[in-house]
């Protein structure tokens, strides 16, 4: 029997396909996870919290398991009975929610380029200083315990900061919104481990799955960064708490599983990379960011342009401060009460706020002009380096034409706004 030419090379090919698909890809799939288990374990004996088995399952696995759990299916067929459509529709509808917000997280692109490029950066544009209020309570955290890092939202540099800061204790995930759901910035996200949220979303089936995922991450043992303000703080003060992620942990709490330990964190910084964004959306009265692709390439040229001909110069110090652990099963009526949990997060998180040399400047000048002598005097109650403080908070502000050169100093009439952005940090403390 004679064959034509084309469909021996389509059989050909049919064969080539199917010995790949059951036989090769197994097998190096199977491979290279033999690998990223044994790197996985080598790694577990340098972090105080081992990177859980949640964390490492299959995207494929977790979709499988948060679009079949028992509440999903029946947020299914409740959109179904309500919309009129067809159960299998609202299921692949399911589907594409479940993939949007299930990460894939990569031990090797988190601990390796991942931790890596985050001190880099860190160190690159800060003098970065770390704080423990109460560092003994932090390491007898138990490791076999969920720990939920809460911080106060600042900047967008907040991500890279906390990676850098907790890179010795585990991979954290993090919710991010809409803006992160741009190729091929996405797919580095989900690598780090952080899922996406669609925070203005009202759709009940969206908002289940969305809850059911955040209730296995927390009961599978996933080390989480969350901020409870809910986005960036427009006008640089503390913002009312927001319950959406914080009550879908406790909603579905599993208590004889593990211990649920949350950390306050707290932030600052000398200078916010996108504060004249932040202080724009603040005078519109919207939260539209007007930061265009084009914008943050041409500041990022020009930092770069900077340092080649070494005229660059950091931007101050950025501080973190970790606070005081509060555990479920010290306070367990607080399980059930997600306002007064977040409550209490917010308010050790005021308490502990760094106090930085341009804050505490553009605080003190809020009062009126002042000379030098009476800014180091102003000073003396807040730190212990009064003179070396106000000199270094002076520094930037009258650089950037916030704070007057001479003396006495006060803040400009263009500077006012930003003067007030980065005084409202510590506002709270007096």
């Amino acid at each position: 029997m004679t064959l034509p030419l084309w469909l021996f090379v389509l059989i050909v090919l049919f064969a080539t396909v199917t010995f790949a698909s059951h036989f090769l890809f197994p097998s190096v799939r199977w491979f290279f996870r033999r690998r990223m288990e044994r790197a996985v374990a080598r790694l577990n004996t340098r972090l105080q919290r081992p990177i859980e088995p949640f964390k490492l399952l299959r995207r494929y696995d977790l979709i499988q398991r948060l679009c079949y759990h028992p509440d999903v299916t029946q947020a299914i067929v409740d959109q179904a009975r309500e919309t009129g459509e067809r159960e299998d529709v609202v299921f692949e509808r399911a589907r594409r929610y479940a993939r949007e917000i299930v990460p894939s997280f990569s031990a090797l692109a988190y601990f390796g380029w991942g931790v890596r490029g985050a001190r880099l950066l860190s160190n690159a544009l800060y003098h970065v200083e770390l704080h423990h209020q109460a560092p003994e309570r932090l390491a007898a955290i138990d490791p076999e315990a969920t720990v939920i890092f809460v911080m106060n939202h600042r900047s967008n540099m907040d991500y890279v900061l906390i990676t850098h800061l907790a890179a010795d204790r585990s991979a954290l995930s993090y919710a991010v919104g809409e803006w992160a759901q741009v190729w091929p910035l996405s797919r580095l996200i989900r690598a780090m481990g952080a899922y996406f949220i669609r925070r203005k979303s009202r759709n009940a089936l969206y908002r289940q799955i969305l809850r059911r995922y955040v209730q296995m991450a927390t009961n599978g043992g996933v080390t989480q960064a969350i901020f409870p303000e809910g986005g960036l703080s427009l006008d640089g003060a503390l913002q009312p708490p927001k319950l959406g992620l914080l009550s879908y942990m406790l909603d579905g709490l599993d208590k004889t599983e593990r211990e649920i330990v949350f950390v306050p964190v707290a932030l600052n910084y000398d200078r916010v990379l996108e504060d004249k964004v932040l202080v724009n959306a603040h005078k519109s009265g919207t939260r539209r960011f007007d930061a265009s692709i084009t914008h943050v390439t041409i500041a990022t040229l020009k930092q770069v342009w900077q340092r080649i001909t070494g005229r660059f110069r950091r931007f101050g110090t950025a501080a973190v401060c970790f606070g005081t652990p509060v555990s479920l099963a010290d306070v367990p009526e607080l399980a059930h009460r997600p306002e007064a949990l977040a409550d209490l997060l917010m308010t050790q998180i005021a308490g502990i706020v760094p106090i930085l040399p341009v804050p505490l400047v553009a605080r003190l000048l809020q009062a009126g002009p002042r000379s030098v002598a009476e800014l180091v005097t102003a000073a003396a109650r807040h730190c212990d380096t009064p003179e070396e403080t106000v000199r270094a908070g002076l520094r930037p502000l009258i650089a950037r034409g916030i704070v007057t050169p001479g003396e006495p100093h006060r803040i400009t009439d263009h500077g006012r706004e930003l003067a007030d952005f980065y005084a409202n940090s510590i506002r709270h403390l007096g």
